[in-house]
């Protein structure tokens, strides 16, 4: 009775995941379809109006030739090269942009604003990409094993000036959250709406879309061509986002542990499962292993 109470536990909890999932998927897409269709349709309307008047001012040209060249400034968007400007414009493949550009590679955020053109870059970026990411995950790993470690560092001390062991345990990791927020989700929207122009807000949407790897490429430092950088701007921002990202990724993993605790608490059966899955999980490795 009680293992078929447990299965039931099992298959109503994927149930409820599966429809939380898509539930807050289709939730998603309703708001965005609010919040932007209509700037949508306003920007196509506003474009469409503004080739109506240019074709009326140059009358030399047509439809036609007007559309070949949208198409050709398309092209060049794409292949990373700004239309606006001259052709003086910052190299996007110097040695700093190159740098922040591997970066993304390897993170795997793929802002998008810039990919290699030619075939052998193609194909470098292809085996670069293989080698690169699982690397870039042991190094991710390990720099959060080294924040843990100075994390319980941290608890140790100030156990002898708190001492209730989960009091200090919350405290640790208040002071934790704080200070890489301030350095890695504060500071550093303020210092690219300084140098890009942006607001904070724009900055701060910046911060996170690429820490969490979605990196849309709406907004990407140093492409500014009207903007003059210092040489290492950009490569000091790829820095910023390893060193963010394993700060983040521990973050998430201490909330993941949190939701599995408080889940736990609420629906035993849950602790019973996560094990039997982590059994699993380490008989299958083991096996691998022989």
């Amino acid at each position: 009775m009680a293992r078929f109470q447990y299965v039931r536990f099992k298959v109503s909890w994927t149930a409820i995941l599966t429809l939380a999932h898509f539930t807050y998927l289709l939730v998603g897409a309703t708001i965005f379809q609010i919040l932007e269709r209509e700037a949508e349709s306003n920007n196509r309307n506003h474009f469409q109006l503004e080739k109506l008047h240019f074709l009326a001012n140059y009358t030399c040209l047509d439809g036609p030739a007007l559309e070949k060249f949208v198409q050709v400034i398309l092209d060049a968007w794409e292949k990373g090269v700004n239309p606006s400007g001259n052709s003086t414009n910052p190299s996007n493949w110097d040695f700093s942009s190159s740098f922040f550009f591997a970066g993304t590679v390897v993170t795997t955020i793929g802002y998008g604003n810039l990919s290699p053109s030619t075939v052998s870059g193609q194909v470098f970026c292809v085996f670069y990409a293989l080698c690169g990411i699982p690397l870039n995950l042991a190094f991710l790993k390990q720099l959060g094993k080294c924040l843990t470690i100075h994390l319980g560092r941290l608890e140790r001390g100030m156990v002898s000036v708190v001492p209730h062991k989960q009091t200090v345990e919350a405290l640790a990791v208040s002071l934790f959250f704080i200070t890489g927020s301030l350095l890695f989700l504060v500071i550093p929207p303020l210092l690219f709406s300084y140098v890009e122009g942006w607001s904070f807000g724009e900055g701060f949407y910046f911060t996170f879309i690429t820490l969490s790897t979605i990196g849309f490429g709406d907004y990407v430092v140093g492409t500014d061509p009207g903007k003059e950088y210092i040489s290492l701007y950009r490569s000091l921002a790829g820095i910023w986002i390893i060193f963010a990202l394993a700060w983040l990724a521990l973050i998430l993993n201490m909330g993941a542990r949190t939701m599995e605790y408080a889940i736990g608490l609420t629906h035993p059966g849950f602790n019973k499962q996560k094990e039997e899955e982590d059994v699993s999980s380490s008989t299958i490795e083991d096996t691998s292993n022989m």
